[in-house]
């Protein structure tokens, strides 16, 4: 299963974190957007030029020392075709550099569009005599609020390509308690959310050797009493925790997504990492690579200041 080979990774480089890839033309040094406009001008395509630059050096600065990076889809679609190519790029760079990729696409629809999103990401085309699988992920983050059905088939390539999913169920955003925290019953609306994660899990034999399911859950570290509670009633869920560092999540909240031995939990940085050049008083961003290094140790060294990774 994906999320065995996601949680050794975790444990081969003892970092629980990972790089969200969520690019920005303001978050990119003057020097890479001056290469870019250079040979394509200042259009779309050049744009997507310095994410593509920006995004490999990124990988390039950080593949010894996270685990997995996060590519933002949304990011990389407002430059129409020319960022999703990237996108595509990017992605198979990562994977070449051997690390763990999660699609953030909140993806979340039934019937064949559904199949279609699931196919985009984990699955693949068939075209003529030949398959094509344009991003080939790790994973990708779903939205399950459809129901079942928007969940499928994506947990059918989870089972038949060893992919892996997040599922929405605590999201980071301050105004996730107006759906999300209400009553339903004698449940609150995010536990239903893992329940059918947990349910979906047992039906299809989706757990993994690791002792986690191949659906996993997003839970927001600005909730860290979510957190605890949602990792002890759930051991078989795998979290993907965002609001670490420019959200406001702390290491001392993390530290309740993971279990007794340390598994269990990834946390993502995006401008934390991206940025974090643009925190050096008179940098010009041409050290952006060992900026972005050295806050993604940082980050790991906070968080193992909580969590032991046996």
């Amino acid at each position: 299963m994906s999320m065995d080979i996601l949680q050794e990774k975790i444990r081969q480089k003892k970092n629980p974190t990972v790089a969200g890839l969520d690019p920005r033309l303001d978050y990119i040094p003057a020097h890479i957007l001056e290469e870019a406009y250079a040979k394509y001008g200042q259009t779309l395509q050049g744009a997507a030029e310095a994410y593509r630059l920006f995004c490999r050096g990124l990988i390039d600065a950080l593949k010894d020392i996270v685990p997995a990076v996060k590519p933002q889809s949304a990011y990389f679609e407002v430059l129409g075709s020319a960022g999703i190519a990237v996108l595509e790029e990017i992605c198979a760079y990562a994977r070449e550099q051997g690390l763990y990729v999660i699609m953030d696409a909140k993806r979340g629809d039934i019937g064949t569009t559904c199949e279609a999103y699931a196919a985009a990401y984990l699955g693949g085309i068939q075209v003529g005599d030949n398959t094509f699988s344009p991003f080939d992920c790790d994973s990708v983050t779903v939205n399950g609020y459809l129901g079942t059905d928007a969940l499928k088939p994506f947990t059918a390539l989870c089972r038949e390509r060893g992919k892996s999913i997040f599922l929405l169920v605590k999201t980071s955003n301050r105004s996730s308690r107006e759906l999300q925290d209400l009553i339903a019953g004698d449940r609150v609306v995010h536990t239903i959310m893992a329940d059918l994660a947990i349910r979906l899990t047992d039906k299809e034999q989706l757990l993994g050797s690791s002792g986690f399911s191949a659906i996993g859950a997003v839970v927001g570290a600005t909730h860290p009493r979510d957190l605890q509670a949602l990792r002890e009633k759930y051991p078989q869920l795998f979290f993907l925790v965002p609001g670490y560092g420019a959200q406001g999540g702390k290491a001392r909240d993390v530290q309740y997504a993971f279990d007794q031995f340390g598994h269990g939990a990834i946390v993502n940085s995006s401008r934390g990492i991206m940025c974090a050049w643009q925190k050096i008083e008179g940098s010009d961003g041409r050290d952006y690579q060992e900026a972005a290094r050295n806050e993604a140790i940082r980050m790991r060294d906070d968080i193992c200041r909580f969590v032991k990774i046996l």
